[in-house]
């Protein structure tokens, strides 16, 4: 993430002072028009002790980073003396911060500017095209039509140049204001001190290139265009930030708790969110959103996922099963233990990171920045250079105002400080319709570099939910069903996902096991029905030789062998796998596809993981391999030369998730992988990373393109304006569109992905 300017503090001795605790706040900043804006706001903050400031135009928010001393009214009443306004930013949802006021103020300005300057603008063409249509006080009809729109409706661009000069200042504002007032006084100026007399022009070339008393048209064309180009821009931001508001809606504002009563049974009661506490139930009646993530200890009902991960078929959910917050019961209702609340929650998470993703800017902006925040006085010296070297070189006052004009106008640099941050805002709203969160562009930009993906197994190709799948008796010992008994019997005491899967396998049979004790790293053992039964490893029986045919199939197949004695003899065994992906094929044909290479990292033996890598079509296979070992292979393969891209879910998957380039974590997966990762698949579905990189490359390659335009338009057209080539109404519509065209141009990315 970027930042603003830091100074840095010292004691009288020149010993740092010792670090304060860090705290994070974020501001919502009004006024910002441009990159110039984002400049000031983030050097004001930056020059107090200790805080980091990164500001959005797009989001107009500034997230700061201040010690723990610094209170927010200073940081508030820094961001004032730079001439803006700013808040707390509050809880506000993400994508909802626009003033729908200001875009509602910006349309009535713009409806009376394009009803005043078309008449304007008819009557300059007619009158100068065909000299003997002039009437008598032709010029104070056009005075009367164009002050309006002059005055009032760009009254926004005066009143921010006035704020900027107020503080010593200087925004885009300023050159439209400017442009606005320099065209206009110069007609008005015109019509006194030549009493009225018309200028002898006439025919297209008045049109193109003007030169007579009067410039109301281009006044009042530059207000026009430029509030277009604002109103549409506001527009247009408001929908980039439609699937995060639509996200953001996601979170209820009550829940009904069940409060414990002594002696009675619990009572439901209706309160506001921010009062349900971990560990509390609450109710979740059909058709209700859940408030909370959480574990089912009640009921049962299909969960729809789909607004926060696209899945389109609703999820079984029963007791035992954990719950997101955000998702809706359908078709049952559940009784839910609170496991996480607030800002806890998955959903709350999620939305943060992209908070965090939308404010973060790439290299490339960060240097659009900083040249904007000198671009300004420096356009506003050229246009003063121009006016005084075409004066100096012969030309008439009217053309050198008109050419220096021109300057003011079309060098506004809106459109570099909306390069990045529009872009960003539409791919991450993108990104979260699509079951895909990103934590920022260095994100973005590291995944369309990656030339590797290295995919962990479990959890990530599989679904990590074993499954018996074959179960083998002994000669003369109990049949399949029987088998699967005893040994649920005796695991339903366990909590290892094989002893669930057994569980499950055997429907959950009502005997339980007495005397349940567990064998670390060898299995359980317990009584049944006077029987004393050890499920576990194969090794643990000498007496096991029978199956071994059946035994080195399974394990040649990659899948876990759990054999079940009775009485101290060997009475038959149970094959385990962990299902692969359905998706997970397809995932990784796509991947290849794109050009990158896919290694199958995992810490599992080499039979299960040469099964699972054959299966989804992986050629590199890396087995065995410990947590140590996955940073290690992380490490030698980004030594060789390769951008690595590592996908994992778990505990051990955390230190590879952050020693690559790139860390992407499947949403099933632990906190620790999640903060771990750049990247978050919320989806169930694995072709959701080639999603990923399709939305990324897509990313980069918009905000590389509205830079691209953003830069050579300014360099091309400031020459070109000031070599008296370009009308500043046409210099107003050009700067204008070049904003529209970055805005549009980010707009394209909610149909990227595909």
């Amino acid at each position: 993430m970027s930042t603003g300017t830091r100074q840095d503090a010292a004691d009288q001795d020149g010993t740092p002072p010792q670090a304060a605790e860090l705290r994070t706040v974020e501001l919502a900043v009004g006024g910002m028009t441009c990159a110039a804006c984002v400049g000031r706001v983030e050097r004001k903050l930056g020059r107090l002790d200790g805080v980091l400031a990164t500001v959005n135009l797009a989001t107009g928010r500034a997230t700061v980073s201040h010690p723990s001393g610094t209170p927010v009214s200073a940081l508030v009443a820094a961001v004032e003396k730079a001439g803006y306004t700013a808040r707390p930013a509050g809880d506000d949802t993400p994508g909802e911060r626009f003033d729908h006021g200001a875009v509602d103020d910006l349309r009535r300005r713009l409806a009376v500017a394009v009803l005043l300057f078309v008449p304007v603008a008819d009557l300059s063409i007619a009158l100068s095209l065909v000299p003997s249509l002039r009437f008598p006080f032709w010029q104070a009809v056009l005075v009367a039509l164009a002050l309006p729109v002059v005055v009032w409706s760009a009254w926004p661009f005066h009143r921010a140049a006035l704020a900027g000069l107020r503080h010593r200042t200087t925004t885009m504002d300023t050159l439209v204001s400017l442009g606005i007032l320099a065209a206009a006084g110069w007609s008005l100026w015109s019509m006194v001190t030549a009493g009225g007399v018309p200028d002898t022009a006439s025919g297209w070339d008045a049109v193109l290139h003007p030169s007579g008393p009067l410039y109301l048209e281009v006044a009042a064309g530059i207000t026009t265009f430029q509030l277009a180009g604002r109103y549409f821009e506001a527009r247009a931001r408001r929908a980039a930030g439609r699937a995060m508001r639509a996200l953001g809606r996601l979170r209820v504002a009550e829940v009904t708790i069940l409060r414990e009563r002594p002696g009675a049974a619990p009572a439901a009661q209706r309160v506001p969110l921010v009062h349900l506490r971990v560990g509390e139930r609450f109710l979740v009646r059909p058709g209700e959103r859940i408030a909370a993530d959480g574990t089912v200890v009640d009921g049962a009902a299909a969960v729809d996922t789909s607004a926060m991960t696209g899945e389109p078929v609703p999820v079984e959910a029963a007791v035992g099963d954990a719950v997101t917050g955000g998702t809706i019961a359908v078709g049952g209702a559940l009784t839910v233990r609170a496991d996480a609340v607030g800002d806890a929650t998955r959903l709350s998470r999620m939305l943060r990171a992209v908070e965090q993703a939308q404010v973060e800017k790439s290299a490339v902006q960060r240097l659009a920045d900083r040249i904007s925040a000198v671009f300004v006085p420096a356009v506003l010296v050229l246009a003063a250079a121009t006016l005084i070297g075409w004066m100096v070189a012969g030309a008439g006052t009217e053309d050198a105002v008109v050419r220096a004009v021109a300057v003011l106008v079309i060098a506004c640099p809106c459109a570099l400080g909306l390069a990045t941050p529009t872009a960003l805002m539409v791919a991450t709203g993108r990104g979260a319709e699509l079951g895909v969160f990103v934590t920022g562009f260095r994100a973005m930009e590291a995944v369309r570099a990656v030339d590797t993906v290295v995919l962990d197994k479990t959890g990530t190709l599989t679904t990590a939910r074993m499954r018996v799948t074959r179960v083998a008796t002994v000669p003369g010992g109990p049949d399949a069903d029987a088998l699967l008994a005893l040994a649920a019997a005796v695991e339903h005491s366990s909590e290892h996902p094989i002893a669930a899967a057994i569980v499950e396998a055997a429907g959950s049979p009502d005997t339980r096991a007495t005397g349940f004790r567990a064998l670390a790293g060898l299995g359980a053992r317990g009584t049944v029905d006077g029987r004393e039964v050890l499920v576990g490893r194969p090794s643990l029986f000498d007496d096991l030789a029978v199956l071994d045919d059946d035994l080195v199939a399974w394990e040649a197949a990659g899948a876990t062998v759990v054999a079940v004695g009775i009485d101290g003899r060997a009475a038959g065994a149970l094959a385990l796998t962990d299902p692969v992906r359905v998706s997970a094929a397809d995932a990784v044909g796509q991947l290849r596809g794109m050009g990158l290479s896919v290694v199958l990292l995992t810490g599992d033996g080499a039979a299960a993981a040469g099964a699972v890598a054959a299966a989804v079509g992986i050629d590199e296979v890396h087995s065995g391999a410990l947590p140590e070992d996955k940073v290690a292979l992380v490490r030698r393969l980004r030594a060789a030369g390769r951008t690595v891209a590592m996908v994992g879910d778990g505990v051990n998957d955390a230190a590879a998730l952050s020693t690559a380039d790139l860390g992407i974590a499947v949403g099933s997966g632990t906190d620790v992988a999640l903060e771990a990762a750049d990247l978050v698949l919320v989806r169930d579905d694995l072709t959701v990373l080639p999603v990923a990189v399709r939305l990324a490359r897509s990313t980069v390659a918009t905000v590389r393109g509205n830079l691209v335009w953003a830069f050579g338009y300014n360099l091309a057209a400031v020459p070109l304006a000031a070599a008296g080539l370009l009308n500043p109404l046409i210099a107003g519509a050009a700067m204008a569109m070049s904003s529209l065209l970055v805005v549009s141009n980010s707009l394209r990315l909610r149909q990227a992905g595909r």
